[in-house]
């Protein structure tokens, strides 16, 4: 560190965190009078000693926030600490190797809000007994020396907020504590607690994080009704312990590290009879579908390592509501008998497996059915028409599968739908069919019944999710030439995606009408005509795609009033004339319009002759001799630079896919061997 660092006098903060310093602390730091917060932390081999120590506390008067996390305090005495500032308010000294007794006065520090000195073993001292003066909401003494009398600590510090007692080596059986209404997080963890679970603890409602692992706590949880333990790092088997809870009423073990062979405990999975809830998501479970208590509602095992396929007893669960097996490697048929779970069945969520053959037209009336999502499989065929008998049905999610079908026609019968990842109508307001093998002319006036496309509010000025009120869809879009997955739908949200498929005509006008798009791909298809000048109504459009398609003729100079646009794509087109300008068109790159042979203007390197502020070339005189050569010259400089092309492509061609047959007879096929 620079000697002229000290000149910053008038300095009130300074994080050197992960600084790499190495050494001593820098003396400079010392001449920062006004300093107000210091952080020096995980500087790896730097050290404090008592002289450095005793020049910090004497120069920086003013200290009120410490932090020296993982800096080498072994040589400094830890009585230095009696002289601190008494504006001192954050005092954080984890793993600092400080050894020898720690000074009582410390706790007496008026202003002190958060006081950590865990993970040094070789520290000791003694705590109050009472008359704590320090409004401390922040204590750490993990791992210290220091003997702690919790009930007498609790009792003591009113305004306690996080309490972390790790491996202070408790022993015998937990006691019974004093009120704990202010206390958010206790943890109590790798000690030697022993006797019954403390379940007083859960009575405070404040209390947001308990740590009680690595006891040797004892007792049945006979009573128990809803176990939470998600987000966690939850790791190993199914703990066979769960099997013991007979009330159990909802499970939640997702987003853990759970493993093993989901089958090893199916049996005594199903004897929880009074199991409802299971939520196994996010989890690293493998085997084939375990068997859910046949009472159960709600069941996710998504995201996990499933193999297999789904067996038919499954649809013998007349109360399941949710079944989400997706991101799994489940593979086979789908059962017919799913779609026979009229009275009960509302999210049915198989995307992102191996599931093959066609979806089942097994669909029967009067079911609720709410969400279907099978993105991501291996399903072909057609869609069965069945589907007309799903009346309730608002997400429809079949992108990225081998469909093979005209724009199905049927579906407007549909009037709840919302989000068709594959289709869409009167309340949709996602609509993705993209990477399937969807052919022929879209229906032109269908776009008139996408109502919610028209005019997306809210009800009563409220932001909504689709499905809200009992599970939240998802879906994969693609926005800005990124794919993400939509985990939540805003209401608000719009756009359409037809990309790669075989969908063949003109783009029709209706699609202006639809202004609340916020996104339009129909890249990779084999559309003609010219883009719709309706295009220019889309104002809330911010991303467009048209690229590798047939279409012909002008850009619009309308759609230069798209100004919330930021991703346009024109390219692999047949388009001519004059590149728009103004506007977001003014920031576009070549990129947008590259493979478009007949543009001209900016960005592109062809300027137009007509093109406003173009200054006109000198006159060129040829005598009349020269002229027939020219004229000769530059017909054969057009024929070589096609012949260029053409040639190219055939080479390209002949090669990536043999011989064509009808390039073959071009060129005198007749003469050469088959």
């Amino acid at each position: 560190m620079s000697s002229k660092f000290g000149w910053f006098a008038n300095m009130t903060h300074l994080n050197l965190t992960k600084s790499n310093l190495i050494g001593e602390v820098p003396y400079e730091i010392s001449y920062l009078s006004k300093l107000v917060s210091l952080d020096l932390s995980r500087n790896g081999t730097m050290r404090l000693d008592d002289r450095s120590m005793q020049r910090l506390i004497q120069n920086q008067t003013k200290l009120s926030e410490i932090f020296f996390i993982e800096v080498d305090m072994s040589l400094v005495s830890p009585c230095s600490f009696k002289n601190f500032s008494s504006s001192l308010r954050s005092l954080q000294l984890n793993d600092c190797q400080l050894k020898g007794r720690f000074p009582e006065n410390i706790f007496h520090l008026p202003n002190l809000h958060l006081l950590d000195v865990g993970y040094n073993p070789n520290l000791t001292g003694s705590l109050p007994n009472y008359n704590w003066s320090c409004p401390l909401k922040i204590l750490g003494l993990s791992k210290t020396g220091l003997p702690i009398d919790l009930p007498n600590l609790i009792s003591n510090l009113k305004s306690l907020r996080k309490l972390y007692l790790s491996g202070c080596n408790f022993t015998r059986s937990f006691p019974i504590l004093p009120n704990l209404t202010q206390i958010t997080s206790l943890d109590l963890s790798h000690n030697n607690f022993s006797g019954q679970i403390p379940w007083f603890l859960l009575k405070f409602e404040q209390l947001t994080s308990l740590d009680l692992s690595y006891n040797n706590f004892i007792g049945q949880l006979s009573d128990l009704v809803s176990l939470v333990l998600s987000h966690n790092l939850l790791n190993g088997i199914m703990p066979s312990w769960l099997y013991s809870i007979p009330h159990l009423h909802s499970l939640h073990l997702d987003n853990n590290q759970l493993i093993g062979h989901i089958d090893e405990f199916s049996i005594q999975f199903i004897e929880l009879k009074n199991l409802e809830v299971v939520d196994l998501h996010s989890n690293l479970l493998q085997g084939p579908l375990p068997i859910p208590p046949f009472g159960i509602s709600f069941f996710s095992i998504s995201r996990n390592n499933l193999s297999g396929m789904i067996p038919s007893w499954i649809c013998n669960i007349s109360s399941l509501k949710v079944l989400d097996l997706s991101h799994n490697n489940l593979s086979d048929l789908i059962p017919l008998c799913l779609g026979n779970l009229s009275d009960s069945l509302s999210v049915l969520d198989l995307r992102n497996n191996k599931f093959y053959g066609t979806i089942p037209e097994s669909f029967v009336k009067g079911n609720y059915l709410r969400s279907l999502n099978l993105n991501g499989n291996q399903l072909e065929g057609k869609l069965p028409q069945s589907l007309v008998n799903c009346r309730h049905l608002e997400v429809l999610d079949l992108g990225n599968n081998k469909i093979s079908d005209t724009f199905p026609h049927w579906l407007e019968n549909l009037p709840k739908l919302w989000v068709l990842t594959n289709f869409a109508f009167t309340n949709l307001r996602i609509m993705d069919l993209a990477h399937n093998e969807f052919h022929g002319v879209l229906p032109k006036t269908y776009f008139k019944y996408l109502k919610a496309m028209m005019n997306a509010s809210t009800d009563n000025g409220e932001l909504k999710y689709i499905g809200e009120n009992y599970y939240y869809d998802s879906v994969m879009v693609v926005l800005k030439g990124l794919s993400m997955e939509l985990v939540k739908i805003q209401n608000l949200f719009t756009t359409i995606d037809f990309s790669y498929n075989g969908f063949t005509g003109e783009i029709t006008e209706f699609v202006g009408l639809l202004k609340s798009l916020k996104g339009l791909n129909m890249s990779h298809n084999k559309f003609t005509g010219h883009i719709p000048l309706s295009l220019g109504n889309l104002t809330n459009l911010e991303w467009l795609d048209l690229s590798s398609n047939k279409l012909t003729g002008e850009i619009p100079g309308q759609l230069v009033n798209l100004t919330s646009l930021e991703v346009l794509n024109l390219s692999r087109n047949c388009l001519v004339g004059l590149i728009p300008r103004g506007n977001q068109f003014n920031t576009f790159s070549y990129d947008s319009y590259i493979n478009n042979l007949g543009l001209c203007g900016f960005p592109s390197i062809r300027s137009c002759g007509h093109e406003k502020g173009q200054q006109s070339l000198p006159s060129l005189t040829i005598p009349d001799d020269d002229l027939k050569f020219w004229v000769h010259w530059k017909i054969l400089l057009l024929g070589y630079g096609c012949g260029l092309l053409f040639g190219l492509g055939m080479g390209y061609l002949v090669f990536t896919i043999k011989k064509p047959r009808w390039l073959v007879n071009m060129v005198g096929g007749d003469n050469i061997a088959k």
